[in-house]
């Protein structure tokens, strides 16, 4: 029962701050803050955050239901352990495998910034396939939340 309150309990966080920074506070940036580059440098950091919140997240649910899910319906409890990997999956790809490369970009791009016209091409790729897996890992986290409940 505890280990169940415990999973509720980080799911909610997990998926809640996934929601709120990439499709409510990354949003409101970018139509707020007149300077792009600005509301850009702190999407990233919040973005940075959100990654590092969602590996300790993945950590802790598969812990949690590797072992302390003996009373769990073990057909829903592989279920579950899918959707956190595939979830976790996302966050290494999308924000561990994608940003540094979009880092890079960011540094050599100059005083145009990425979008001048040679960087804003492969950064706007690297941004449509990073947000992608975001998109991925929100439906993912949406289908664990209906999972778990």
């Amino acid at each position: 029962m505890l280990a169940a309150r415990a999973r509720l309990l980080i799911i909610t966080l997990w998926i809640g701050s996934l929601w709120t920074t990439g499709y409510v506070v990354a949003p409101t940036l970018f139509a707020t803050l007149s300077d792009k580059v600005l509301a850009g440098t702190i999407a990233g950091k919040l973005f940075r955050i959100e990654a590092w919140l969602s590996l300790a997240c993945a950590i802790l649910m598969l812990l949690l239901l590797r072992f302390y899910a003996s009373e769990e319906n073990p057909k829903i409890r592989k279920q579950m352990f899918w959707l956190v990997l595939g979830m976790l999956a996302c966050t290494l790809v999308g924000y561990f495998g994608l940003q540094p490369f979009m880092s890079t970009l960011r540094e050599s791009a100059g005083a145009g910034g990425v979008m001048s016209p040679g960087a804003r091409t492969q950064f706007g790729i690297l941004h449509g396939v990073s947000s992608a897996f975001y998109l991925i890992q929100s439906l993912l986290g949406a289908v664990l939340v209906w999972k778990l409940r």
